[in-house]
């Protein structure tokens, strides 16, 4: 198993950054690659960004694109994801996921563990 606690949500004005960072525990770290969703009130889970375990290969959705960041400490077994420029669109619970993979995987978009999820709220 991996347990996967998010930090770092909050309540922002429009236009603010925020960081986002998700410990894991349970397996190694760098066999992982792990990832960022999120869910807004009435509507499914969308995928935000994925890094892979290996060479940091990134994906973004492409509303996210060019304002959000996502990276790994492979030293502290944490992910960030560093969102710019905030919308109140990106209002949300972000979850952190993780997914085992082969060495060479690109980042992937489908997971097999979950976060409880950390709340953002931008207001404008």
């Amino acid at each position: 198993q991996v347990r996967l606690v998010e930090s770092g949500g909050g309540l922002v004005q429009a236009g603010d950054s925020l960081r986002l960072s998700c410990a894991a525990s349970g397996r190694p770290f760098n066999s992982l690659a792990m990832g960022w969703f999120r869910q807004a009130p009435g509507k499914e889970r969308e995928f935000v960004a994925s890094i892979s375990r290996s060479f940091g290969n990134t994906e973004y959705a492409d509303s996210v694109k060019d304002r959000f960041t996502i990276s790994r400490d492979n030293a502290k077994n944490t992910v960030y994801l560093q969102m710019n420029s905030l919308k109140a669109e990106d209002t949300a619970v972000y979850y952190c996921t993780a997914k085992r993979t082969i060495v060479t995987a690109p980042a992937p978009t489908e997971f097999d563990f979950w976060g409880q999820g950390t709340q953002v709220t931008v207001y404008s």
